[in-house]
């Protein structure tokens, strides 16, 4: 199954990007386990929160999958919690139109005045797909793929999407020099979750490969491994990706700040 969610930037909703959604029980029909769902933002109402999104326009910006599903202990209306998993942001958004104007959701004509207020839509695989390739996104890779040392990345391959080429080999590289352990906050999944956690983290590329096209690199320099909760503040900014050092200060102030 395939699905939109809606995130507002002012919500009564206790939504969690990339980690929890929170939502009516009435979507559960929608929010089966497994499903395939794409993030989406309306058009800013609220320019204090401009700064927290990819554009002020409408988009979609991410994707993950629905996990683990539970009532909000706390809800009068027997709301439920949906967690995400193996969520991804976008580098840049997707509007909700094509380059010939026309919506890349399927929008019924009973619909046509209402249909954007919906907080869940389903949709069909085909939709999904047109979605996302309308914009790169980074993909999971096989770990076992062969590697060489001197590489390029970043050229373009066609499949199904648009994505940035990347070769599994820099990452393992990446991670033989620094190690899991995020760079930003220090955080390790194996120290924290024991064997389930072993070997994941994510990798970042201080020069997107969304700015830099295809590139050589280095992966003692290029490359560093980040927490996922980092990596989405590294790149939460509209117009500034975040330098890991920048990160680093923000979250020292954080917390020493009482």
């Amino acid at each position: 199954m395939y699905a939109i969610i809606t995130e507002n930037d002012l919500s009564q909703w206790k939504d969690k990007t990339g980690e929890l959604y929170h939502h009516p029980k009435r979507h559960l029909k929608s929010l089966v386990p497994g499903t395939k769902v794409i993030y989406y933002k309306g058009n800013l109402t609220d320019k204090k929160y401009e700064k927290y999104r990819l554009t002020s326009k409408a988009h979609y910006f991410g994707i993950g999958e629905i996990g683990k599903q539970y009532p909000d202990p706390n809800s009068t209306k027997n709301d439920y919690f949906s967690e995400i998993i193996n969520f991804q942001a976008f580098d840049s958004p997707i509007f909700t139109k094509d380059k010939d104007g026309h919506y890349l959701e399927t929008i019924p004509t009973s619909r046509q005045t209402n249909y954007w207020r919906d907080g869940t839509r389903p949709i069909t695989k085909e939709v999904y797909e047109k979605i996302l390739s309308q914009c790169c996104i980074s993909i999971v890779i096989d770990q076992n793929e062969e590697l060489t040392s001197n590489v390029t990345e970043g050229k373009q391959k066609r499949t199904y999407s648009t994505t940035y080429e990347r070769k599994p080999k820099l990452r393992q590289q990446a991670l033989d020099i620094h190690g899991y352990t995020c760079m930003v906050c220090g955080f390790n999944f194996l120290e924290s979750y024991g064997e389930v956690g072993r070997g994941f983290i994510h990798i970042h590329h201080i020069k997107p490969l969304s700015e830099t096209g295809e590139q050589i690199v280095d992966p003692q320099t290029d490359l560093m491994p980040v927490c996922p909760n980092c990596h989405c503040m590294i790149h939460r900014g509209k117009d500034h990706v975040l330098a890991i050092e920048e990160l680093k200060q923000m979250l020292k102030k954080s917390i020493l700040t009482p």
